[in-house]
């Protein structure tokens, strides 16, 4: 989804937001109105100036990457939630342009992790989409992993959709449920189909089940390319089942719950058996 105005239409866009979207170099922010509150002697331009779809200038410097901008848009009283008409707000704009800076500089003056419903664009599925860059600050700042959209599924379906291993990694490693993806559909199910040799063992020592069918019956086996590599790895696992190790791994890190596997690098634990618990 983008939220670019057409270079060639920007008559009725508000000189902020042309300016931060063609990245004029004599510096949008200083045209940001400083004071808190309208007057007839105010000299700047409103922080929170929206177009005709409600895109702020804010939203138009997260989707630039523009730091400086995002700062003295935020100093100047640019509220970080603004959703347009169709529900974008600048941190999924920062996911979307994979601006890692500005992302983080949104989540420390509280931009909202969660859209306030599930239709909306969620800034972690986009960040899911595009790669891990985003979804470490999110995860961090209290984004579910588990968020669920019910066009796109899970945030894990969405890394194995596009084959992102290290986003699928990092997903799995905080706690996302393995086996939650769109409707019947499991994360499983989308990396066979994309032939994922990265991502199948992966989904698998964090306990995917092999044995759930898609909306069409087809367990994951049943998808891969003949003679494929995911065939071959699919098919090893099942005449090979999980070993007593990796079975008491997923146990003990399912009794321990998601929201508190983070803690453990602080348990009185020996840094081998934190390390089995992790994964790493």
């Amino acid at each position: 989804m983008s939220l670019r105005q057409k270079p060639g239409n920007l008559e009725n866009v508000p000189i902020l937001q042309s300016l931060v979207f063609t990245q004029n170099p004599f510096k949008p922010e200083r045209l940001i109105e400083t004071s808190q509150t309208e007057s007839s002697t105010t000299k700047g331009y409103h922080a929170n100036i929206v177009t005709i779809d409600h895109v702020t200038p804010l939203h138009e410097a997260c989707l630039s990457g523009h730091v400086a901008c995002v700062r003295a848009l935020i100093n100047a009283g640019a509220n970080v939630n603004a959703a347009t008409i169709d529900g974008v707000t600048p941190l999924y704009n920062c996911c979307a342009s994979g601006s890692v800076s500005c992302l983080d500089i949104l989540l420390q003056n509280g931009a909202h992790t969660h859209t306030p419903h599930t239709h909306f664009p969620s800034a972690l599925h986009e960040a899911c989409k595009r790669g891990e860059y985003c979804v470490e600050s999110l995860l961090s700042h209290g984004a579910d992993p588990d968020y669920e959209v019910s066009h796109l599924g899970s945030p894990l379906y969405m890394s194995c959709l596009h084959r992102h291993t290290a986003c699928t990694k990092i997903l799995l490693h905080r706690g996302a449920s393995v086996n939650v993806g769109r409707g019947g559909d499991s994360p499983l199910h989308a990396a066979v189909r994309q032939d994922s040799a990265d991502q199948v063992p992966l989904l698998l020592d964090y306990g995917a089940d092999v044995n759930l069918r898609d909306g069409n019956n087809k367990r994951p086996v049943e998808l891969a390319p003949p003679g494929g590599r995911t065939q071959q790895l699919l098919l090893a696992f099942e005449v090979s089942p999980r070993s007593l190790c990796q079975l008491c791994r997923l146990q003990i890190r399912n009794l321990i719950g998601r929201s508190r596997l983070k803690q453990l690098p602080h348990l009185p634990l020996p840094s081998l058996l934190t390390h089995y618990l992790e994964h790493t």
